[in-house]
């Protein structure tokens, strides 16, 4: 599929856990018109992603509206961007949904259809912090972790059409803990977002509401430097594996656990210095589209037509 005109509009979709974000952007990247709606558990999700994207198209003047001319929906778990269908969301509660065209159909314009984190680790890689570089990893960290990886300038997709669960690699095997994925000591049980805040409530016994509380405190409480060094640790074997296959030039942390910054550059990049001895010690350094990169890269994704 072709970029769209340079004059067009697109509407980019991005479905999260809790929350679906939806944007209306021209060429230069400049939202036009913006909304978010709860996602809503079930199919129903399908249909709240309807009615935003409505929503939206409605509220923009005429002249606006029929500048509009490709959309494209990003989804979290499992998609078949061939076949149309939602494969399988587990937190979301969807399994083989048949999508079709059923949002071209309603808006009057082709929608592309792609996995949330290929594309935001796709658009910081084209288009943000990796911009320049062939091979790049991208780690989206958060709830949960997994990314890209690109080789010699294309993007690995896999032959389930996305590649990059770093999150379900195991590293702790024999005192792990379990993973809802199934495995115990998955890189996720221990550097994830939810993993960190439950790793410094169970060592001091004093409960917080996130992951960027223990970043904060790292600098002073020594009992929050043990667990963020812990979880860098794991996030580092993790890697291990494949920094020796592809010898990244640069690694790129985004999503939510990105805002903790240069503590998590510096100290993930100390540690593969430490653990790398063959392959050579990538780069680190942090997403520049931050928690907006699904979005961003919808967009991009919806004007470009494809992801190369």
């Amino acid at each position: 599929m072709n970029a769209v005109a340079p004059t067009d509009l697109v509407l980019a979709v991005d479905v999260g856990g809790s929350t679906t974000k939806g944007e209306i952007t021209d060429a230069g990247g400049t939202v036009l018109h913006t909304g978010t709606v709860d996602t809503p558990y079930g199919e129903a999700a399908f249909d709240a992603i309807a009615k935003l994207g409505d929503r939206l198209l409605a509220e923009l003047p005429p002249a606006h509206r029929e500048r509009v001319t490709r959309a494209a929906i990003i989804l979290p778990g499992i998609v078949d961007r061939e076949h149309a269908v939602a494969v399988f969301a587990g937190n979301l509660g969807w399994r083989n949904v048949p999508i079709g065209s059923r949002f071209s159909d309603q808006w009057g314009m082709p929608v592309l259809l792609d996995h949330d984190v290929t594309v935001a680790g796709w658009a910081e890689w084209r288009y943000g912090a990796g911009r320049g570089f062939d091979d790049v990893c991208v780690l989206i960290l958060g709830t949960g972790i997994s990314g890209i990886t690109s080789v010699a300038g294309r993007l690995v997709r896999g032959a389930a059409g996305q590649a990059g669960e770093y999150g379900h690699i195991p590293i702790r095997h024999s005192d792990g803990l379990p993973c809802p994925c199934g495995n115990t000591g998955c890189v996720e049980t221990v550097a994830s977002g939810p993993s960190i805040a439950r790793a410094y409530a169970h060592r001091t016994g004093r409960e917080i509401n996130s992951a960027e509380q223990v970043f904060a405190a790292a600098y002073t409480d020594p009992e929050a430097r043990a667990v963020i060094d812990d979880a860098i640790d794991a996030l580092a074997t993790g890697l291990l594996g494949t920094v020796h296959a592809t010898c990244p030039e640069l690694i790129v942390l985004g999503g939510g656990l990105a805002r903790a910054g240069s503590i998590l550059t510096d100290a993930l990049h100390a540690r593969l210095t430490t653990l790398l001895r063959v392959a050579p010690v990538p780069r680190v350094a942090l997403g520049a589209f931050g928690v907006r990169a699904g979005l961003v890269g919808a967009a991009l994704l919806a004007r470009e037509g494809c992801l190369e």
